[in-house]
């Protein structure tokens, strides 16, 4: 009879990156993603995951792109003001300047991950095959409810993928789509509570509404 894989560690889509092995420890490399719409935790997860890896006395590396400072310059910070040191870099290639793949941590954490270009993909697989545990947390689908970045390349390389919901702000159902409600085109806005709303498949209109929930004028 076959052996199935194990199992991660705990119930939210993560484990602790070691195994032991007959003799010795082995540290297995793997990527996690933690993915939903706006409001959903997601920053929340990826800190929880964090903090539990120095629980377990685990090196951690915490990044962030720099284009995100609603809250803080170089802390990640969730909405709800749960917060933790990292670093700001502009691009994916800038991680290997904080890590040395010859004395790599345990634990390297990307926030917003749906920021960063295309190279965060390599960049994580990089890491994992070196036996780096990689939690990646970011938007899954942008203000039109399509594919968000390199979100859909990491999850496709993810060992582990988490995806939360929050709570539509129109209907109370489980939300999926995070609607803009400002008139800013592009998918690199980067704002909070005033700039986007959790909505449900339902609810959710593809594309700038206002604050009243209207489509855009058309005229």
């Amino acid at each position: 009879m076959r052996r199935g894989m194990p199992l991660p560690d705990g119930n939210h889509g993560e484990h602790l990156a070691l195994r032991r092995a007959s003799s010795s420890t082995e540290r297995l490399g793997c990527i996690e993603v933690v993915c939903g719409s706006m409001f959903s935790g997601k920053t929340e997860e990826l800190l929880r995951r964090v903090k539990r890896a120095r629980l377990a006395r685990h090196r951690v590396v915490l990044f962030k792109p720099r284009i995100d400072n609603r809250y803080d310059d170089v802390k990640v910070v969730s909405h709800e003001g749960i917060k933790a040191e990292a670093t700001a870099i502009a691009s994916a290639a800038e991680i290997f300047s904080f890590v040395n793949l010859e004395s790599a941590p345990e634990v390297v954490g990307i926030d917003e991950a749906q920021f960063f270009d295309d190279a965060v993909v390599d960049a994580a697989e990089t890491l994992a095959n070196a036996g780096v545990r990689v939690i990646c947390a970011g938007l899954d689908q942008d203000y039109r409810g399509k594919p968000f970045g390199p979100m859909p390349a990491l999850m496709s390389v993810a060992e582990y993928v988490t995806k939360l919901q929050a709570v539509c702000s129109r209907c109370g159902a489980a939300a999926c789509r995070s609607q803009r409600l400002v008139g800013m085109e592009g998918q690199l806005f980067v704002g909070g509570a005033a700039d986007y709303e959790p909505r449900c498949r339902r609810c959710f209109v593809a594309g700038v509404v206002d604050v009243a929930g209207a489509p855009p004028s058309r005229a």
